[in-house]
């Protein structure tokens, strides 16, 4: 492929994502159905829940099934273990984001990139009307769908295009 066909690639793949950004919606990126525990609940079991089931968060819910927060992998890190706490006996209510940012089904795929960004969120609550989670965004999500609706760029490289060595790269 030449220079000019390549680049003319990349321009059809460009229009055809950022058409995609502004019409796909949040619903497209298939969620997965959260993991739902209570503030009461312990720590160490929602590690035990995010490791068996290979998820990055947890959904905090009240008796209505209500999402009143959020548990991540990133608040193991810096309220837990970063703050000398046992898992065991630490509460969920104690370490968990209250009232977090949330999204609706409808949203647009970019709103919900918007909100990561500007929030530093790598995970999303989905939510129903009644305020019910009934899925989470991940970050990995994002790229998967970016991947999909742009695979010449995102996935192959053309002659010539050489990756930095993931030794040589910083924690991000």
């Amino acid at each position: 492929m030449s220079e000019d066909e390549y680049s003319e690639s990349l321009e059809t793949e460009f229009r055809k994502t950022q058409g995609a950004l502004l019409e796909d919606t949040v619903r497209l990126l298939a969620p997965s159905e959260p993991l739902r525990l209570k503030p009461d609940h312990s720590v160490a079991r929602a590690i035990a829940a995010m490791v068996q089931n290979r998820r990055a968060a947890v959904v905090i819910v009240d008796d209505a099934d209500r999402l009143v927060g959020i548990f991540t992998e990133r608040d193991v890190l810096t309220r837990v273990m970063g703050a000398g706490r046992v898992a065991r006996d630490t509460l969920l209510a104690d370490v968990m984001t209250p009232a977090p940012e949330t999204l609706r089904p409808d949203d647009r795929i970019c709103f919900a990139i918007n909100r990561m960004h500007a929030g530093g969120f790598r995970s999303l609550p989905l939510v129903d009307d009644a305020h019910r989670p009934i899925g989470i965004i991940t970050v990995n999500d994002v790229v998967r769908w970016l991947a999909e609706i742009f695979p010449e760029a995102v996935l192959n490289l053309r002659p010539g295009d050489r990756l930095r060595n993931p030794a040589q790269m910083d924690a991000g």
